[in-house]
C-alpha cells in the first residue's frame, strides 16, 4: 500500500511569437528551440514509456498561446524548415569535427542522432500535430493537460477590473476546449499569482484547481492543517495545491539543483558563438546576429571558462543517479509526513517545462529514469495528477490563500517595479475602452464586429505577463517594449474608430492575417459584470 503521492506538472508556455510580415523573425526562434529541445523529446519520453508498459502519470500546462503556435500552418512549415537547416548543419559539423576536432566527433554524431529523432516524431510519427500527440497521451490517461490565462497575463493587476480577468480566464478555458474537445480539469495561474478575486470567474468555468505557490498556501486562512501536502479549498470554491519547497529546490536551485552538476551540457557555450563567422553564417540570423543554434560541445566543468568535451554517458549516469536520488527523497518526505496526517499526502512539485531539454539538456532523461525507478524499485508513493487527487479526496480543509507568485521574493515585485511600471497605466485605460465599446456596441454585426474582436486581441496580446518579465530580466528588452507599443497602439487606433464608425478594412484585415490568435473570440466577453468581484 502507497503511503503517498507526487504530482509532477510541467508548466510549458511561450508568448504568442508569430511574425508573418517577416521570412526569419529572431523571437519566432524561441518555439522552435522549445520544440526541438523539450517538448518534442518529452513526447520521445512518453512514447518510450508507453512502449515498456512502464505506468506513468504526469501534469501539464499548455498555454493558449503555446496551442495557436503549435497548430499554426505557416509556423509548422516554417519549423520544418528550420529542422531541416539543424540536419544540414549536423552534417557539415560530422565531417569537420571527425577531420579536425576528432574529440568532439562523438557528440556530433550524438546531434545527428537526436535531431533525425526529432524530425521523424515531428513529420513521420505525428505529422506536424504535437497538439495530436500530447492528446494520444491523454486519452490514455498518463497525461493531464490543464489550462492557463488566454495570453498569459498577469491576473492580479488585471483584476482591477473585472471584466478584463473574466476575459482571460474564459478565453483560455475556451481555446482548450477547442483543441482538446473536454472541460480542463486544472488551471495554471499564470506566474502563480494567486489573489482571491481569480476564484469566481474559475468557478463560472467549471474550474477544479490551481497551483499556488508555497507561502501562499501556508499563509491561508486559517492555517491550512497539512502544509502543502493537501489541497485546500478557497472561499469561492476551488481547491489550491501549493507547491513543494523541498522538492523543488533539488531542482531548481542555482546551487544545489540537479542541472549545475558538472558533468551536465553546458547551455551557454554554442558553435553558433564559437566557430568562425563565414562558416556558421549560413545557419545563423541572415542580418549577420551569432544566436545559438543548439549545438554544444562541452559540459558544465565548473565555475570557470575551461570547459571540457561533453561526455554523453557520463552525463547519463548522472542523470540516473539524480532520479534516484529524488526518488529517495520523496520516499523519506512521504514517510515522515504521512505519520501525522490522516490520509496519504501529496508533494506537488511544478516547473516550467523548458527547464527539461532546453536549459537542462538531460532533463528529458532524468524524467525518463525517476519514472521507471519509482515503477519498479519503490513501493512508498506513486505518481498521481491533482485532478486524480481531488476525485480521491474530495473534501478538503476551508482556507483563504494569501496573495502570492513564485516570482522572485514570492510577490508581484517581477511585474511591477522600475523596467516596466510605464506599462500598466496603457493597459489599464486600454481595458476600460475595451469595457466601454462591450457595453455600447451589444450586438455588433459585420465589420465592426470584426474590428471588436480584433480589438479585444491586441488587448489580450498587449497584457502577456512575458513582456514586464523580459524588461525585468534585461534580456529581449526591445522587443517586449516594442510588443507593448505594438498592441496598445494597434488597439487605439481600433477603438477610435469604431467610435467614429469609419473602420479602415484593408488595415483591419492586415491586423487578423498577423495577430490570427483566437479566432472564435467573441469580444461580448468584456461585457460589464454584475457580480461580486470576489466571494
Amino acid at each position: 500500500m502507497h503511503k503517498g503521492y507526487v504530482s509532477l506538472i510541467l508548466h510549458a508556455h511561450l508568448p504568442y511569437v508569430r511574425h508573418p510580415e517577416y521570412e526569419n523573425f529572431l523571437e519566432e526562434k524561441w518555439f522552435y528551440e522549445a520544440l526541438t529541445e523539450s517538448y518534442i523529446p518529452l513526447i520521445n519520453v512518453f512514447e518510450s514509456l508507453e512502449r515498456d508498459k512502464v505506468d506513468f502519470r504526469i501534469s501539464m500546462t499548455l498555454t493558449p498561446t503555446l496551442l495557436s503556435l503549435m497548430s499554426d500552418n505557416l509556423i509548422k512549415h516554417r519549423y520544418l524548415r528550420y529542422l531541416e537547416r539543424l540536419l544540414d548543419l549536423t552534417e557539415k559539423e560530422i565531417q569537420r569535427t571527425q577531420k579536425y576536432e576528432p574529440y568532439l566527433y562523438p557528440v556530433a554524431r550524438m546531434y545527428e542522432s537526436r535531431f533525425k529523432e526529432v524530425y521523424h516524431t515531428y513529420v513521420d510519427r505525428y505529422h506536424f500535430d504535437i497538439i495530436g500527440a500530447f492528446r494520444k497521451f491523454m486519452d490514455a490517461g498518463k497525461l493531464e493537460v490543464i489550462t492557463c490565462a488566454a495570453t498569459h497575463g498577469f491576473l492580479p493587476f488585471i483584476a482591477l477590473h473585472p471584466e478584463a480577468l473574466r476575459a482571460q480566464i474564459k478565453i483560455g478555458v475556451d481555446t482548450y476546449r477547442r483543441f482538446f474537445d473536454r472541460n480542463p480539469v486544472g488551471f495554471w495561474l499564470p506566474e502563480c499569482a494567486y489573489v482571491p478575486e481569480v476564484d469566481i470567474p474559475l468557478r463560472e468555468e467549471d474550474i477544479k484547481y490551481v497551483i499556488i505557490e508555497t507561502h501562499g498556501l501556508i499563509y491561508g486562512t486559517p492555517r491550512p492543517k497539512y502544509g502543502t501536502f493537501a489541497p485546500v479549498i478557497t472561499q469561492g470554491g476551488i481547491a489550491a495545491f501549493g507547491r513543494d519547497v523541498e522538492s523543488s529546490k533539488q531542482v531548481w536551485s542555482a546551487s544545489e539543483g540537479y542541472p549545475g552538476d558538472y558533468d551536465y551540457r553546458e547551455y551557454y557555450r554554442d558553435i553558433g558563438y564559437d566557430l568562425d563567422f563565414e562558416y556558421i553564417r549560413p545557419y545563423i540570423h541572415p542580418d549577420g546576429i551569432r544566436i545559438n543554434t543548439g549545438i554544444k560541445y562541452y559540459k558544465i566543468t565548473g565555475k570557470g571558462d575551461y570547459k571540457e568535451p561533453y561526455d554523453r554517458k557520463a552525463a547519463l549516469e548522472k542523470a540516473a543517479i539524480h532520479a534516484g536520488n529524488f526518488m529517495f527523497n520523496r520516499e523519506h518526505q512521504i514517510r515522515y509526513v504521512s505519520g501525522g496526517m490522516e490520509r496519504p499526502p501529496i508533494v506537488v512539485c511544478p516547473y516550467d517545462a523548458e527547464l527539461f531539454g532546453h536549459w537542462w539538456f538531460e532533463g528529458p532523461d532524468w524524467l525518463n529514469y525517476l519514472f521507471r525507478k519509482a515503477a519498479y524499485d519503490q513501493q512508498v508513493f506513486r505518481f498521481i495528477t491533482p485532478g486524480e487527487y481531488l476525485e480521491m479526496y474530495p473534501e478538503n480543509q476551508l482556507s483563504n490563500p494569501s496573495p502570492s507568485s513564485w516570482g522572485n521574493k514570492g510577490y508581484f515585485e517581477v511585474w511591477l517595479n522600475q523596467t516596466n511600471d510605464w506599462i500598466y497605466r496603457h493597459l489599464h485605460k486600454a481595458a476600460e475602452r475595451m469595457i466601454e465599446l462591450a457595453e455600447m456596441f451589444p450586438d455588433a454585426r459585420g465589420l465592426k464586429k470584426d474590428a471588436l474582436n480584433q480589438a479585444s486581441r491586441e488587448l489580450l496580446l498587449a497584457q502577456s505577463s512575458d513582456w514586464a518579465f523580459i524588461m525585468n530580466s534585461g534580456t529581449m528588452v526591445d522587443y517586449a517594449v516594442n510588443r507593448i507599443k505594438l498592441h496598445i497602439n494597434r488597439f487605439t487606433r481600433l477603438y477610435e474608430e469604431i467610435k467614429k464608425g469609419s473602420i479602415d478594412e484593408s488595415w483591419l484585415r492586415g491586423l487578423e492575417s498577423r495577430d490570427n490568435i483566437f479566432p472564435d473570440i467573441d469580444y461580448r466577453v468584456y461585457r460589464p459584470v454584475t457580480r461580486p468581484l470576489y466571494p
